[in-house]
């Protein structure tokens, strides 16, 4: 077998190791709400969200993995090791999060290190302004849009069922929940899987085996395969944080947010724009939570979630770069 043949397979391995801790670390996103609220429990919650992660690939198109492939990086500029160092940055950090059960953003953990290791291989001539300055406004968009959705949905729920007993409500509720689980592990899987299409096919691009940037259907496939197995997994020390220390959650509440973030996820994807379903599902949670009192949301937790997002990026960044840097002074290509 050819060696570029060898390294391409190796770095797509490597691509989908990051698209299955994806899909652990991340776990939480799709399933805390429904394990805190005892709606599931945590194994039947896991195979709930995974089969909608992978179903994603049949319902949505490629929009985000165009734009993390070929719409933020020169591709030109694209290497085996700038994709290898990009992997790097993005896997580091989230272990490291995980380690400490901070629920920050895989996608942006891949998009800061894939444009650490090209900065570091072309200077800052490599960025392409316009692909980054859509997801740079949904940083803040994407927690806004979940706050206001949920905060907006929680509210509107208080009105509808004002006059009927709260143990109907929970009973409804309940069944509600999955539903709106389904529906967030969907638009989960849809744009976060979409992110290791566009690194996959950005490596199948600088290897030769495509004229023009696409993505092939078994990359799809692929990804949302691996994220699914990812999400199987289950990220517990996140799975706490995010369905316990943020607020307390009722299966009422519960759905709001679901839903709140589901719609945020879904906005982006069909913007194309690569967005962080942590962001989305976090700020939805502290709209429920500030629907009953603003005391009811753990500000102090709150507080720590920010500062680790703020960080996701350079920290990728930086990780990213010294890793090519290290790989270019080896000789890699």
């Amino acid at each position: 077998m050819p060696t570029t043949a060898i390294v391409v397979g190796g770095i797509i391995f490597i691509a989908l190791i990051f698209d299955y801790i994806n899909g652990f670390h991340d776990a939480a996103n799709s399933i805390a709400t429904v394990v805190s609220t005892r709606v599931l429990s945590p194994g039947k919650a896991v195979i709930w969200a995974a089969f909608f992660n992978f179903v994603a690939a049949f319902t949505f198109g490629t929009a985000v993995a165009k734009t993390v492939g070929s719409g933020m990086i020169d591709i030109h500029v694209v290497t085996f090791a700038v994709v290898f160092g990009g992997l790097t940055g993005a896997i580091v950090w989230d272990l490291i999060t995980w380690y400490f059960g901070l629920p920050t953003s895989s996608s942006h953990a891949l998009i800061g290190g894939y444009a650490g290791a090209a900065v570091a291989k072309a200077g800052f001539a490599a960025i392409i302004p316009a692909g980054w300055t859509k997801t740079l406004i949904f940083i803040v968009l994407s927690p806004v849009i979940g706050l206001s959705a949920g905060l907006l949905i929680m509210t509107g729920i208080f009105w509808i069922f004002r006059w009927t007993p709260p143990s109907r409500v929970d009973r409804w509720f309940r069944r509600l929940q999955l539903v709106s689980a389904a529906f967030f592990s969907l638009n989960h899987g849809a744009n976060d899987a979409q992110k290791t299409m566009g690194i996959i096919a950005g490596v199948l691009f600088a290897a030769g085996y495509m004229r023009t940037f696409s993505i092939p259907f078994w990359v799809v496939l692929a990804a949302h395969g691996a994220i699914a197995l990812g999400t199987l997994a289950g990220g517990w020390r996140i799975i706490h944080t995010m369905g316990s220390k943020i607020t307390k959650l009722q299966p009422v509440s519960g759905f709001a947010a679901e839903t709140g973030a589901a719609l945020a996820l879904l906005t982006a994807t069909q913007l194309g724009v690569p967005v962080s379903t942590t962001h989305a599902i976090t700020g939805a949670i502290v709209g429920v939570g500030a629907t009953r009192r603003l005391s009811a949301v753990r500000w102090g937790v709150a507080r720590q979630i920010v500062w680790a997002w703020l960080l996701t990026i350079p920290a990728a960044f930086l990780i990213a770069a010294a890793t090519y840097k290290a790989l270019a002074l080896a000789g890699a290509p």
